[in-house]
């Protein structure tokens, strides 16, 4: 049956509307397509790398320091700080199927941990969701130690060993204080050298360490580890340190990527020191405070840089060692302070030296100018007395003679002839009072007076004082026999002696054998070198027929030796006479400090030293032996036994 009914048609504006609604879909399409050919075809390579920024991570591979070599006696090339293998314990809580504080209460046996503390690192890796996270048991475990560990393995699952480099410095003690020491660089220091450093990095900060820190450390290598988007890859080490990684703090599995990037070791740093001749220096001081400078009088190589106390640079590297490195650090007397270059005293009679080449070479004095001394000194104004430490006198001396017996009249003539400027013209020259070069981080210069710098540091110490702020005659008096405003180290004493030793002139100390050497003519005249050397030979030589110089404890029979004494004042005689008087012992911190330099110019290679002893009173009797003693046991070493002598002769008879 037909339906005469027609059909209806729709609304009206129904195609207007499927028109729009088409349109705003193809659009749409068109928007979405147009999208998804710039993320996945136009910025493919951009998203591509944030996936896997995401996906992978960069691990950090350490990069060892650069070793540090000296010499001991003719061996060359002796290790004096390299790198070991550290072997730390630790303990991942997912591989234990035990209780974990059964393995605390076994750990505590074998290790003596704190058990309380390691649970307590447990449960907050357990309640941080991470089980995988390896926990820190003991650093640095001895070999003894590890391989009692190893024998209860089966007893103790979820320990595990990593390998890690750690510094090591062979000799401890001796020669501490000139490597220095390394420790976790700080986040100033990490600031400046983002580059090349991250966090829990060592970093150096005195001595060699400190001074050859870009030379030192190396590059860090990488491999590139898949990750999750939580948990830390757990780096794992065989037994030979080489690194790698199973699984995260969580647990996933991951695995390396690409080829690994190995790290570059630092560079390694060839000396000079002798760390055998350096041992010999710090037994010879032990119980005192002071310091002994041994160079190589031709070129300024470092030979020895003896500083007491010192310290152990291992302590700042090694585990349990908390008590020995606050004692190092803040320890009395200071130990950090290597006091052969960093701390700077009034050079007392050892500055005749340069007194008497200054006056030569102005034309003061010549090798015929005699002073008489009477026991003390006054001023043509009448200003005085100063006294010679001789009080009966000397009589009539001529140079040689002054700077044998160490005449302090003899030099109170010459200074006030000479003047301050003219003194200080010198003995600069001669690198007294200022930095000598030394390629060791904090040196102290010292101080050689003009009067313009008295005058303008007394401007600021006493403005109200105009008629003290003046240079005296009698500051010149003083500063002729080295007290008053000079003070030097012993290290610039050191080459105060080469000076003399090498013919005239000047050397710049220095550690790192790739740094040249720098010999500065100082335009002194042969003659007048020739003239201080007979002076100092004089000093060191043993009567009769001639007198005994103030330098006889160096003398050392069948070797040239030249020798000066030295006695700085430290506190005002007057303040020993309440002691004296009652015939009581000086307190030892009103004793003088005792000086002696000494060199050997006829022996290959010829050798400056300088010994330098805090309240020792003596030049002569505390420091004069421990030179003769130096000197013994360098050239010990460097002259045939007379076995091999003799038996070289022998063979070379026809």
């Amino acid at each position: 049956m037909s339906s005469d009914k027609k059909p209806k048609k729709p609304y009206p504006g129904f195609d207007r509307r499927v028109t729009v609604v088409a349109a705003v879909l193809m659009i749409a399409f068109s928007l979405l397509i147009v999208r998804l050919w710039s993320v996945q075809v136009v910025r493919w390579a951009e998203f591509r790398d944030k996936s896997d920024s995401q996906r992978i991570r960069p691990q950090n591979i350490d990069a060892p320091r650069g070793m540090i070599y000296g010499r001991d006696g003719l061996k060359e090339d002796v290790v004096l700080a390299d790198n070991r293998a550290a072997k730390d314990i630790m303990f991942v809580s997912a591989d234990c199927d035990i209780e974990p504080k059964i393995v605390a209460a076994r750990l505590k046996t074998l290790l003596g941990i704190d058990p309380s503390a390691f649970l307590d690192q447990v449960e907050r890796a357990r309640k941080g969701g991470q089980p995988y996270r390896q926990i820190s048991v003991k650093r640095d475990v001895p070999s003894d130690v590890l391989a009692r560990v190893e024998e209860h393995s089966h007893f103790l699952p979820g320990v595990i060993t990593v390998v890690r480099p750690q510094r090591r410095y062979f000799y401890g003690k001796t020669g501490g204080q000139i490597l220095g020491y390394v420790n976790e660089i700080d986040p100033a220091s990490l600031k400046k050298k983002k580059d090349r450093y991250k966090m829990g990095d060592l970093f150096g900060r005195t001595g060699l360490e400190g001074r050859y820190e870009s030379t030192l450390h190396g590059r860090d290598g990488e491999m590139l580890v898949t990750r999750f988007a939580s948990g830390m890859p757990q780096v794992l080490t065989n037994a030979y340190g080489k690194m790698y990684v199973k699984y995260d703090s969580l647990g996933h599995p991951l695995e390396v990527l690409d080829d690994v990037i190995q790290p570059q070791a630092g560079n390694p740093l060839y000396t000079t020191l002798d760390i055998g001749l350096q041992a010999k220096a710090e037994e010879l001081l032990r119980g005192e405070e002071g310091a002994i400078v041994v160079l190589n009088a031709a070129t300024g190589e470092v030979l020895a840089l003896a500083s007491a106390p010192g310290y152990d640079p291992s302590v700042f590297v090694t585990q349990g060692m908390d008590e020995e490195r606050r004692d190092a650090l803040n320890g009395k007397p200071n130990r950090m302070q290597n006091r052969a270059f960093q701390e700077h005293y009034a050079p007392g009679s050892i500055f005749k030296i340069a007194m008497a080449l200054a006056a030569l070479e102005e034309g003061i004095i010549d090798e015929n100018t005699t002073f008489y001394c009477p026991g003390k000194y006054r001023l043509p104004s009448g200003a005085g007395p100063w006294h010679c430490w001789r009080r009966q006198g000397h009589g009539h001396l001529s140079l040689v003679d002054a700077l044998a017996f160490s005449c302090d009249v003899f030099f109170y003539n010459v200074g006030h002839t000479l003047g301050v400027d003219r003194i200080h013209k010198w003995a600069t020259r001669f690198g007294m009072g200022g930095p000598t070069g030394l390629d060791l981080p904090k040196e102290v210069p010292g101080i050689m007076p003009t009067k313009a710098w008295r005058e303008a540091m007394l401007k600021k110490e006493l403005p109200g004082e105009p008629w003290n702020q003046k240079w005296f005659p009698g500051n010149t008096i003083n500063l002729s026999i080295g007290q008053g405003m000079a003070t030097t180290t012993p290290l610039q004493g050191a080459m105060l002696i080469a000076l003399i030793t090498n013919g005239g002139h000047r050397v710049r100390p220095y550690l790192n054998k790739d740094l040249a050497a720098e010999v500065t003519d100082t335009s002194l005249r042969p003659k007048h070198v020739a003239l201080v050397r007979q002076g100092l030979l004089k000093c060191v030589e043993k009567g009769p027929p001639a007198p005994t110089g103030t330098g006889q404890t160096a003398q050392i029979e069948g070797m040239t030796v030249l020798g000066k004494t030295g006695t700085a004042q430290v506190a005002e005689l007057k303040a020993r006479k309440p002691y004296t008087d009652v015939g009581l012992p000086v307190p030892r911190g009103l004793l003088h400090h005792a000086w002696f330099v000494a060199g050997v110019p006829e022996l290959d290679p010829p050798i400056a030293v300088c010994v330098l002893i805090e309240h020792g009173e003596s030049g002569g009797d505390a420091s004069g032996p421990r030179a003769k003693a130096i000197i013994e046991h360098f050239y010990a070493g460097r002259q045939p036994a007379p076995e091999v002598a003799l038996a070289h002769r022998a063979e070379s008879t026809p």
